[in-house]
């Protein structure tokens, strides 16, 4: 039976009855325009509005919630036994499988499903899905993609406590992140502050991989190239510490503090030589310290960054980054406190011959030193507001350098595949991709990290992950998008090209700059030389003195003479022109 449920109203509560027909229009009401409820309305050009039945939504990053994942291991065991056969014991295993063998239809089964799987085997050794037609055919040119760069993982702090990710390095194999945490600012670390630096799975960013264990906060921290298994990190009271991961967290080796850097060590790089365990270090403390990670009870060799190249530790400077090029075996740079870049030589003879020449650019602490993987004779260095791109064969200026910004830059990176592109980080969050080819005053790709100040930065090795670490103990991983991770066709060239042009106009401007100090040398000597005396009495401040007053009561003089000499013609002239227009011989006749 149907049921039907009849819903009743009155016909008055329908309102007024609609009649239908056609009739002329009528006038029924009309309202003129008030300009006063104007005022109380925002005009909105276009008026358009869409409307739909379901609410707006907005896909963004910060609406996702966040999902911990949980890495846990599964056994799997053969299953399907009957209850009275034990699957422990061999030989029941053995009969029961000899039985099922025999039955009609687990041949048919077989018989089956075999003929299906052959199918499928023949139809992919028929067929090569990744066979590649066109590889003889020149490469059809995509539209340029625009630059962009999306966040992957973001690693935090897992203390309560965050701490500064001072330094990043990647694993060789680039699947694991080293991160170095310590508090940079002085005295103002807390007793509940952890002393611990971790190693991250990059697919995993719930909890960190290992849990890397110090004396003291890790400020710089370094994956050994050729053994993996090996980490060197540099401590916050001059420490130098060794970790293989595979004995734990705790430090194989640790440097005594008797003959370890007294500041922070700011940098660590490992050394290419036959038994892959030799690294050096530089600090603050105005050192650089070679070390055999084997044995760190006392460095190997020592070099103090004395410019005067009398080895006086009080005059040394403060080293902050480190550079050393594979290539270039004997030949390293140190960034200084003083913004001076070290040029140095370590197969020199003598401690005074190891310094070979600096390079002055910066107004504050080099925080960055890096040369290019394509073009090691020029690096690029960060300082102030500023980054500077040098050439060893010019030591009073940079050859290429970027606009001021409004931001202090706390580190930089070549890219490892793009020669022309380098990555910086700044105060703001804000992480900047230059490509130098494509433009030099602006970056090609600006990106806000985040909210806080950026100070570490670090590049894998393919040049398509990026990560940067923050002041609160955020390590962000980025993906950089192809066109900037790719090398192009002429990229090598245009920028040898670009290099050697900026190299040669700078040696041209410092030609000129040694010309014009020589032509005022000699003027000066020839001045001294044709007024005899003059030298001496040019040595005495109050003849100096005395010199610039009376030189500037007759300039003084001189001007107001002028100025007189010009009102008395104004004079003059006006005079003239007044007798003219009396005797009716004037202009206006």
């Amino acid at each position: 039976m149907e049921i039907v449920h009849v819903y009743t109203r009155l016909r008055g509560e329908f309102g007024r009855q609609c009649l239908f027909s056609d009739r002329p229009a009528e006038l029924l009401v009309d309202v003129p325009p008030d300009p006063r409820l104007a005022q109380d309305f925002i005009q909105k050009n276009p008026r358009d509005q869409a409307l739909q039945a379901c609410r707006d939504m907005s896909e963004h990053q910060v609406n996702t919630e966040r999902f911990e994942s949980d890495s846990c291991g599964i056994n799997h065991v053969e299953g399907g036994w009957p209850k009275d056969i034990n699957p422990q014991e061999m030989e029941q295993t053995i009969r029961y499988r000899k039985k099922v063998e025999k039955d009609e239809s687990y041949v048919n089964s077989l018989l089956t499903l075999g003929s299906v799987m052959e199918h499928c085997i023949r139809q992919n050794n028929a067929v090569d899905i990744y066979q590649e037609y066109f590889e003889d055919e020149d490469e059809v040119e995509e539209s340029p993609e625009p630059p962009s760069a999306k966040t992957i993982n973001v690693f935090r702090d897992p203390n309560e406590v965050k701490r500064t990710v001072s330094c990043l390095s990647w694993h060789p194999d680039g699947g694991k992140l080293a991160a170095a945490y310590s508090c940079l600012q002085f005295q103002r670390s807390s007793r509940d502050m952890s002393l611990d630096s971790y190693i991250w799975d990059i697919e995993n960013p719930n909890r960190p991989e290992l849990t890397l264990k110090p004396a003291s906060p890790l400020v710089c921290l370094e994956y050994n190239p050729k053994d993996s298994h090996t980490l060197v990190g540099g401590a916050y009271n001059g420490q130098i510490a060794y970790w293989d991961t595979r004995r734990g967290s705790q430090p194989v080796e640790t440097s005594s503090v008797e003959q370890s850097h007294r500041d922070p060590v700011y940098k660590i790089i490992w050394l290419q030589s036959k038994t892959g365990t030799d690294v050096f270090s530089a600090s603050t403390d105005g050192q650089v310290l070679w070390w055999d990670v084997r044995r760190l009870s006392e460095p190997t060799e020592r070099l103090v960054l004395d410019l005067s190249r009398e080895g006086n530790l009080d005059r040394a400077l403060g080293a902050v980054s480190l550079e050393f090029e594979s290539t270039m075996p004997t030949k390293f740079l140190v960034g200084t406190e003083q913004g001076v870049v070290v040029s140095c030589n370590r197969k020199a003879k003598t401690p005074a011959e190891k310094i070979v020449c600096s390079y002055d650019g910066h107004h504050g602490p080099v925080y960055a030193l890096q040369r290019n993987p394509f073009f090691p004779k020029n690096f690029l260095t960060v300082g102030d507001w500023t980054a500077r791109i040098w050439s060893e064969d010019i030591r009073d200026s940079a050859i290429m350098w970027t606009k001021y910004q409004t931001s202090y830059l706390m580190d930089a990176c070549w890219s490892p595949v793009r020669p022309s592109v380098f990555f910086t980080v700044k105060m703001d969050g804000v992480l900047d991709v230059w490509d130098i080819l494509f433009k030099q005053n602006d970056p090609t790709l600006s990106l806000k990290v985040c909210d806080e100040a950026l100070y570490s930065l670090r590049l894998q090795d393919n040049g398509r992950l990026v990560a940067c670490g923050s002041q609160q103990g955020g390590a962000t991983l980025l993906e950089i998008s192809s066109g900037l991770s790719t090398l192009q066709k002429n990229d090598k060239s245009l920028l040898a090209a670009m290099f050697e042009r900026e190299t040669k106009r700078e040696k041209v401007l410092e030609a000129r700059q040694r010309e014009i100090r020589l032509k005022e040398r000699s003027r000066s000597e020839q001045s001294r030389e044709g007024e005899p005396g003059r030298e001496d009495a040019d040595h005495g401040p109050d003849q100096l003195i005395a010199k610039a007053q009376e030189d500037f009561y007759v300039v003084t003089e001189m001007e107001r003479r002028r100025r007189d000499a010009n009102q008395e013609k104004d004079v003059c002239e006006e005079k003239e022109v007044r007798e003219e227009e009396t005797s009716g011989t004037g202009p206006s006749q």
